[in-house]
Order: C-alpha cells, then structure tokens, then sequence
C-alpha cells in the first residue's frame, strides 16, 4: 500500500469528525446519561468508523492510487471469512458465548477479591432499577424471571442483535486500522489502535459514560479498557483474517457488559471503576486472555490494505 499519511488523517478525521457531530445534540441539550438521546447518538456514532473507510476508499479512487479491486480490497479489510472459513466460524462462535462467559468471570473474580458485593438471592440492584423506571407500580413479571431471560438473552439473542451496529466499529478499527498500524509491530498496532479507539468514545466517555462516578475522568478509565479488550478483538481479527468473529465479540461485549448491574447488592452497589468487565479487574482479565491467545496462537501480519 501507498505508505501515505493522507489515508490515516482522513479515517480519523471522518471517524472522530462525524462521531462529535452526531454526539452533538447530546452537548447542546444537556441530556443526562439515562435520556433516550444517549442510546441514538451512541448507535449512530458506532457507524462512523465504517464511513471512515469508505471515505478512505473514495479517496483512493480519486487519486487513481495503485489500489485493489473491490473483491480484494473486500478481503483485506476482512469483509470475508478469511482463508479457513471453518476456523472463523469456530472463531464466531468463541466470541458469541465466551463473551458473556468472559463478563461472568469478570464478576466473580471481582466478588472473590472482595471488590464487589452480589445479591443472587434478593437482586436487590436489579429490583431497585426496576422501581425506579417504574415508580409506584409493581412489575408485571417477577424480577427473577426477567434476569434469567436477560441473562439467556445476553448469550443468545443479543450478541447478534448487537452485531449489526458493533460491525460499524469493527470494520473501521480491526478491518482497516489494525491492518494499517502493523507496520509498527503487533504489539505497537495494538497499543495505538486500542488508545484510538478508546478516545474515539469521548463524545459520550467526557460526560461519564459507562463510569458515572468519575465524571469527565471516565474518558482515560475507559481508553484503559479499550486497549485490553481491542487486543482480543484484535486477535481475532488477525488469527481469522475475517472481522466476523471480531464484530459478533464487540456484539457479545455491549450484550452482556451491564450483568453486574444486575447480580449487585443495592446497600453496596458495584464500584463500576474497579468491578466488572468494563472496571480495572476486567481489563486485567482481558488483558491475560489476550496474551494467552497471542502465545498459544500467533497470528501473522496481514497484508497491507490499499487506498
């Protein structure tokens, strides 16, 4: 590929550029974290990566760069199922139910270390949300029941539900930037891709998403997990030659990111810094997983993609 800098500005340009600006309705009204604007903008943000690729694309073709057919071009980007397609279909799988199976993990080590307190038997937090969506009134069905559906669903249904915004993210970061970044070194294009990606989330991180008890602090805190949990992603990327496995894992992540919502003690509520898989114990978590499966399988460096 053309080892031109002008391909890099513009993804992120068009990547950062428009995520701000589909955020801004979020920054002109003041929307708290619990508004319905939260999730729009967020959805709408997750596609920005993908529109950063095709602007990148565009770009090429209209400087008549020495680039790819679109087939080609298709398969660098990891749009296919790589060249071992029942490896990445074994690899899709890992992600859909290790995911939540990773989350899981994530809250017991957090509980068994003394950093979070559960309540299986009362689900007093998940109850406490329940009564505060619906002040006054008693649920129509017993909370119990619900936590199993949402836990089934968190394995089941959600990881693919999920997949279809998280593909926005996934061929942006692992299907073009990764590839792109690996010039410097696995390791370094891992580093920088994951701090990328987890600056990218400041339109909403800046006003404490996912960490509201830190506030604007909650941007760094997360850039935290995006480098751990972008190293596994990244590894399936790179192991599979596919996204797939990728985007179905980044799915199976924002399926089951909030179960230690639900298992916490409301006279002791999750420190969501510290517990879960999105807190610090979690980013270790990954972080050994990710290094596991670099050892255990190493991946080769996939050709460069061209403008």
């Amino acid at each position: 590929m053309p080892r031109r800098p002008a391909d890099l500005r513009l993804f992120l340009l068009t990547a950062y550029g428009l995520a701000w600006l589909f955020a801004l309705p979020i920054w002109l009204t003041g929307a708290s974290l619990a508004s319905p604007l939260i999730m729009v903008s967020g959805v709408a943000m997750m596609f920005t990566p993908a529109l950063a690729v095709l602007a990148v694309r565009l770009y090429g073709r209209r400087r008549a760069a020495p680039g790819t057919t679109w087939r080609e071009w298709a398969r660098r980007t990891g749009l296919t199922l790589g060249e071992r397609r029942g490896r990445t279909l074994a690899l899709v799988a890992m992600a859909w139910f290790g995911t939540p199976l990773l989350a899981a993990a994530a809250i017991a080590l957090s509980a068994a270390l003394g950093l979070l307190s559960v309540d299986l038997e009362g689900l007093s937090l998940f109850r406490e949300g329940l009564a505060a969506v619906s002040p006054g009134q008693a649920p129509s069905v017993d909370p119990g029941t619900l936590a199993v559906v949402q836990i089934v669903a968190a394995f089941l249904i959600a990881p693919l539900i999920n997949s279809v915004a998280a593909f926005g993210e996934e061929w942006g970061w692992r299907g073009w930037l990764l590839p792109r970044l690996m010039p410097l070194g696995t390791w370094r294009a891992l580093l920088v891709s994951g701090v990328i990606w987890g600056l990218w989330h400041a339109p909403l991180t800046l006003r404490g998403y996912n960490y509201p008890e830190l506030g604007a602090w909650a941007a760094p805190m997360f850039v935290v997990f995006c480098v751990a949990y972008g190293a596994l992603l990244g590894w399936l990327r790179l192991y599979s030659g596919s996204i797939w496995p990728a985007v179905v894992g980044h799915g199976a992540l924002n399926a089951s990111g909030g179960l230690v919502l639900l298992v916490g003690d409301a006279a002791d509520p999750p420190d969501l810094v510290v517990a879960g898989i999105t807190g610090l114990v979690g980013s270790a978590l990954l972080a050994v997983v990710s290094a596991a499966l670099f050892k255990w399988r190493p991946v080769e460096r996939p050709a460069p993609v061209a403008v």
